[in-house]
């Protein structure tokens, strides 16, 4: 019987990241719902007595979100909210204990239905700012898309231009495959902060 291949991508290591900071009682946000896979993933981790905000803004994702948590038994804590993520601070109360943002398209929708800089970056921003001390932001970024790479540029230099006293921000990467695998940025705040910089 030979042995199943199983390695580490970037999707698991966000949610390795995610479980180091998140528990019963969190507050957290996925800002890209998608098929659910994330939001359920955050809904187990702060249990009946957490919150999970989950946006999106295709339908059919959130419909098969929420079969999915449904099937789970896991809806009670899950605020699913149909805008796009731009409009993050408009929906959600912090301190935050996390958020999750898996940018690119919805797996199996329509391909041409991607996120963009001029949205994800103001959701990025908006979610730092609602984090808790040492809660944190992860983003998957996928440069393999028809406009993937000018997004993943953009997050970048976002995550660059953050003040480094306040915010711990980390590029995770294979080195061993495609320039066009999926990878991850993680922000962390390690400071008290306010917009302006100011503490």
């Amino acid at each position: 019987m030979t042995p199943e291949k199983r390695h580490l991508n970037a999707v698991g290591l966000s949610h390795m990241l995610l479980r180091d900071r998140v528990g019963p009682g969190g507050r957290v946000v996925d800002g890209t719902c998608g098929n659910g896979h994330d939001t359920l993933f955050l809904a187990s981790l702060v249990g009946e007595t957490g919150h999970v905000w989950s946006f999106d803004v295709q339908d059919e994702a959130l419909r098969r979100a929420r079969a999915r948590l449904a099937e789970a038994g896991s809806t009670a804590q899950v605020e699913f909210v149909d805008s796009g993520h731009e409009r993050l601070a408009e929906f959600v109360a912090g301190p935050l204990q996390a958020a999750i943002f898996n940018l690119g398209y919805l797996p199996g929708g329509d391909k041409s239905r991607i996120t963009r800089p001029e949205t994800t970056i103001p959701a990025l921003s908006q979610a730092v700012e609602l984090l808790a001390p040492g809660g944190i932001l992860v983003a998957v970024l996928y440069p393999g898309h028809p406009g993937g790479a000018e997004e993943c540029a953009a997050v970048e230099a976002w995550g660059e231009s953050l003040p480094s006293e306040d915010f711990s921000v980390w590029k995770s990467s294979r080195v061993n495959v495609s320039e066009k695998a999926a990878y991850v940025l993680s922000v962390e705040k390690v400071a008290a902060y306010s917009r302006g910089g100011s503490k």
